[in-house]
């Protein structure tokens, strides 16, 4: 397992993450049509030459988002986490593009022990994404619910 347990974290510690990943054109393609996204800026570049600033697609802002979480689990929450308690102040500052390799970085916010669930607490993270020009792309806040180090 090579989650940290919720006594593990501490505020202000900083993971930066060792996997990175080149998002490909399928990875954007396939993503915006499972998740029924039939935005031209995704899927069309024809549109997206003629009609967008970019002249080209961008790449779906919630792969985007879980690509940077996902990156993160590996040192953070693998098999610790009970679960997630949702994504607050999602920002996109910088688009990303197919080709682009992004990687993450994740900042300890708060540690709040449970006052309802004996034996676990609450990390607040801050997620964040660069691409491969060190330019920001993607943050937001992720309070997620973990367990405590068992005890005996």
């Amino acid at each position: 397992m090579a989650g940290l347990y919720f006594d593990e974290f501490e505020v202000g510690q900083v993971f930066r993450h060792a996997t990175r990943r080149t998002v490909t054109e399928a990875d954007n393609v396939w993503f915006s049509t499972a998740t029924c996204n039939p935005a031209a800026i995704h899927i069309d570049e024809d549109y997206c030459r003629k009609h967008t600033e970019f002249g080209q697609r961008i790449v779906n802002s919630a792969f985007t988002m879980g690509l940077m979480v996902g990156l993160s689990v590996g040192d953070t929450t693998l098999g610790t986490t009970v679960g997630n308690l949702g994504f607050e102040e999602c920002r996109f500052p910088k688009p990303v593009f197919h080709g682009d390799t992004l990687r993450s970085e994740t900042e300890v916010l708060e540690l709040r022990e449970s006052r309802s669930r004996p034996g676990q607490g609450i990390v607040t993270f801050m997620h964040r994404a660069f691409n491969q020009h060190e330019e920001l792309v993607a943050h937001c806040k992720r309070p997620a619910l973990m367990m405590s180090k068992p005890t005996g």
